[in-house]
């Protein structure tokens, strides 16, 4: 009985994240504005989020270790996956787009197979300890913040260098 729950549960998430997935792909192929100004809302607002729950429960001991071991490495991977966005100046009204591509979605189910693949080990394990599942959020709660922040960042950077460059052009 409970194999039989666990593969339901198994079909039940691989079928919503491969309808996901679906929703995404038809998404990204889509050209969509960049506000560059409005990059930071994101971050800001899981910053926040970031450090409330960390005031809440504070990591202890070689937990802050881990979690700036995970910020670096969510940063690391942010700014990788900010690289394979297609960002975009129209010559005439200088006006900024974004596309993901094909090697971004690949790279979001490299993670989730990263992520399911972690969660199953963690979950085999019948004693699991709060303590650990608290120390697991904590350095997941970093490494998304990084994530974020990151491939913002990139984006923006990319964004602002591409948009005075188009701008140069028109002087020229």
């Amino acid at each position: 009985m409970q194999g039989n729950q666990q593969l339901i549960g198994t079909v039940v998430t691989i079928a919503f994240v491969v309808l996901i997935l679906a929703l995404r792909l038809r998404r990204m192929r889509q050209v969509r504005p960049l506000k560059i100004e409005q990059l930071w809302i994101l971050p800001a607002i899981y910053g926040v989020l970031a450090v409330l729950l960390f005031v809440a429960h504070p990591p202890q001991g070689l937990v802050w270790v881990y979690a700036l071991a995970g910020l670096a490495v969510g940063c690391a991977i942010g700014w990788y996956r900010g690289k394979l966005m297609k960002i975009t100046v129209d010559p005439q009204t200088h006006a900024l787009s974004q596309q993901g591509s094909m090697a971004a979605v690949i790279f979001i189910v490299l993670l989730l197979l990263v992520r399911y693949a972690a969660r199953y080990y963690a979950l085999s394990d019948s004693g699991a300890n709060p303590d650990t599942m608290f120390a697991a959020t904590d350095v997941l709660l970093a490494s998304g913040l990084g994530f974020i922040g990151a491939q913002r960042a990139e984006m923006g950077i990319r964004a602002r260098r591409l948009l005075l460059k188009a701008q140069a052009d028109v002087f020229d």
